[in-house]
Order: C-alpha cells, then structure tokens, then sequence
C-alpha cells in the first residue's frame, strides 16, 4: 500500500480494526474498507494481495468468507481471464438482515431460558426478561427499520 496516501491507508486499517471488534478476521475488514474505497471499485486478487500486503491465500480464504456473507461479489468481465471482488450492491442491507436474524436468536435464547425457570423466581428471570423484551421490540422493529431505509433508498436512486 506505499503508492497510496496515508489517510487511505490508515482508513483501510480501521476498517479492519473495527470489524476485528466483533469477531471478523481484521483482513476481513481491510478488504472491504479498500474495496469501498479503491478506483476503479472492484480488483483483481493480485491487486488485493499487493495494497493489503497479505497473501494469496489470505485474500482467496477471506474472499470466500465475504462472499458467503453476501458482503463481497465475484465479478468477471468479457475479455478478461482473471476474477476481481467488489463490494456487493447489497451488502449492507444483507449486513444487516443478518444482524435481524441474531436478534431472533438472541429473543429465542431467551425465551428458552425463562422456560427453565420457575415463575417464582423473579430475580433470576428479570434478567432474561429485559433481554428477552429489548429483542423482542428489535425483532418487530429491525424490519420495519430495514423496509423505510430501501424505500428512501429507493426514492433517491
């Protein structure tokens, strides 16, 4: 990544910070902070391997990570022999979605727990009722959340 500014640089790196907080692989991170940032928007492995500094099988391993979380897109286009990645067109929607789906998770985990505690037992259930009630309301809320923003999204393209 020498060939570039560093207030790009240090963004792609981040961006890889902020997805190793919750669990990612940090190039993970800075494969989509560079492919939401690089020109022209999607690149070939090779391209990934040189700005990243990572190597191939890094960028192929994380590639397809990204790929099955709808995050990334594999592209290829007539007259070209190689792959390149892009962000998907979607990907912060399906981000999001599946944000959605943990909180169902999350609201059912709950539910499973206040199960095996007796009715009595108002304490130790309180915990799992706030935690039960706040995704709940997420669960009603998320999507309704989710359909207004493609609707303005929808407005403005």
């Amino acid at each position: 990544m020498s060939n570039l500014d560093e207030p790009l640089l240090h963004y792609v790196e981040e961006f890889g910070l902020f997805f190793e907080q919750f669990g990612l692989a940090r190039t993970a991170g800075r494969m989509l902070g560079w492919l939401l940032v690089c020109d022209p928007p999607h690149q070939t492995m090779d391209e990934l391997v040189e700005v990243l500094q990572v190597s191939k099988s890094s960028i192929s391993t994380t590639s397809r990570m990204l790929i099955q979380s709808g995050l990334m897109s594999k592209v290829s286009f007539p007259g070209e022999r190689k792959d390149f990645y892009r962000v998907s067109d979607d990907a912060w929607v399906k981000a999001w979605l599946a944000r959605n789906h943990q909180t169902i998770a999350m609201r059912q985990l709950a539910d499973r727990g206040l199960a095996l505690l007796p009715e009595a037992e108002l304490d130790r259930r309180s915990r799992l009722e706030t935690m039960r009630d706040l995704y709940k309301f997420l669960e009603e809320e998320l999507p309704k959340l989710t359909e207004r923003w493609l609707e303005e999204r929808a407005k403005s393209v």
